[in-house]
């Protein structure tokens, strides 16, 4: 029996990897084993150990990694069990350890489970694969803590064999179809050595409350329970796909860009011409479509009557599990993480100044850019060379009470009206850059140059941009 499923674990394994790379390709993608030590993924590792037996040239592809999280008081000696295995199979293996965020609102396995996909994710490359030992009993969870949250299908569809991972990559699970049962059998046939972690009898969290108290409840009613379960959830997966296929199309129309950051923007006025259902819709598909979790059904009912409810020039913003969700100019924009902090002024010393005036000169700046660069343009509007020869600053959060005369006005009038003018986004504005000359403005990164400093139709200038 357990050479067997440790063959069909390899089979399923071999048959997700195709979906990823071509017959015949040679291995380009490392393979990174969530490595807990743990019944399941001891038999998983023993797998992958068969399997680079079986194809020498994966070995150096393949690493187990074990993640330390520090709240057991055998956890130093499940991670040296882990380097262990890895030694006795001649695999590459690490450990990485994590700090958890406590606090009374947070719950320390969705914690645990957060900064451990983290720190997994930060060891890997564009194209790289995820392997879990995820099993038919983990599926029956998940699908019951999604009916327990109110989740829709997206929930209800828990785990994919082959789902899209952070930064490009992969997350495997070829053991889906296999049982708990199964892979108990197969570890004691094999007499594989496994961490047995004592909090997993912790009822206090709701998965071992669901293992040990409710699941084999349903088990003795409905042998069958795991495996149906699992075919909901397939089925719900299946659903979920067409739905999102069909909302993308519905969505292209409505998506615009923000003229400063390029970034994706919805209109307002063209989701409002669908019914409330297919406007959350909408919004959860440019969540997904930006990579950041969409709100919950409560939320996004907030979101719509604050979207469709206030006035027409009120500038709309709502953090929801620290995604903002911001109305502005008729559009609604989504960012990640919290507002950064307005960057330091700084003033330009010898070489610096020499950099931006031969423009080769790049800044770090705060998000959503990354640098601010000066180079050198014959068109365009440009900053003239000869206005540079002075004391320059890179200033920010400036006052909007400031006078300023932008290179396409034919008159000058407040800073505050100009941003207003040229539509840039109202939390922006602080982390743009202004460049001074002698205490006088002379652009602004990426919006505008001033009148007086303009270059000539026939002179070189120095061009600000934002990246």
């Amino acid at each position: 029996m357990s050479r067997a499923l440790t063959d069909a674990i390899i089979t399923r394994l071999q048959q997700l990897l195709a979906e990823l790379m071509p017959a015949g390709a040679q291995p380009s993608r490392h393979l990174w084993l969530g490595f807990s030590g743990g019944m399941d993924s001891a038999l998983l590792a023993y797998a992958l150990n068969l399997l680079v037996r079986q194809q020498p040239e994966l070995r150096p592809w393949v690493h187990l990694v074990h993640v330390h999280h520090g709240l057991n008081r055998h956890a130093d000696e499940w991670a040296a069990h882990c380097l262990g295995i890895a030694r006795e199979y001649q695999l590459d293996g690490q450990v990485l350890q994590v700090t958890l965020n406590r606090g009374a609102r947070i719950s320390v396995e969705a914690e645990a489970r957060h900064q451990r996909y983290q720190a997994l994710s930060g060891l890997m490359h564009a194209g790289d694969i995820l392997l879990t030992a995820h099993h038919q009993d983990d599926q029956l969870e998940t699908v019951l803590l999604a009916l327990k949250r109110g989740q829709g299908p997206k929930g209800l569809a828990a785990m994919g064999a082959l789902q899209p991972f952070a930064k490009q990559c992969w997350q495997l699970r070829p053991m889906l179809s296999i049982s708990r049962d199964q892979i108990e059998q197969a570890v004691n046939q094999l007499d594989l050595d496994y961490v047995d972690d004592d909090s997993n009898l912790d009822t206090r969290y709701d998965r071992n409350f669901l293992r040990q108290q409710i699941i084999p409840e349903l088990k003795q009613r409905w042998p069958a329970v795991a495996e149906t379960a699992a075919r909901s959830a397939a089925l719900c997966a299946e659903q979920q796909a067409l739905l999102e296929e069909v909302a993308a199309h519905k969505l292209a129309p409505l998506l615009r860009h923000c003229a400063l950051t390029q970034q994706a923007i919805v209109d307002i006025a063209a989701l409002a011409e669908f019914s409330p259902a297919w406007q959350r819709q909408l919004l959860r598909q440019f969540c997904l479509q930006q990579q950041l979790p969409p709100p919950s059904q409560v939320q996004l009912q907030q979101l719509q009557q604050q979207l469709f409810g206030a006035q027409a020039d009120a500038n709309v913003a709502l953090n929801f599990g620290n995604v903002w969700f911001r109305r502005f100019d008729g559009a609604l924009y989504i960012d990640a993480g919290a507002p950064a902090a307005t960057p330091s002024d700084l003033v330009l010393n010898p070489m610096q100044q020499q950099a931006l005036l031969a423009g080769c000169w790049q800044l770090p700046q705060a998000a959503p850019w990354q640098q601010l660069t000066a180079t050198l343009n014959a068109d365009g509007p440009r900053i003239a060379l000869a206005k540079l020869n002075a004391k320059l600053e890179i200033r920010y959060g400036v006052s909007g009470s400031l006078r300023c005369h932008p290179h396409w006005r034919s008159q000058g009038r407040e800073l505050k009206k100009v941003w207003q003018e040229a539509k840039v986004p109202p939390w922006l504005r602080p982390r743009i850059p202004l460049l001074f000359a002698n205490e006088r403005l002379v652009a602004v990164a990426a919006v505008f140059v001033e009148q007086s400093a303009l270059a000539t139709t026939t002179d070189p200038g120095v061009k600000l941009q934002l990246h």
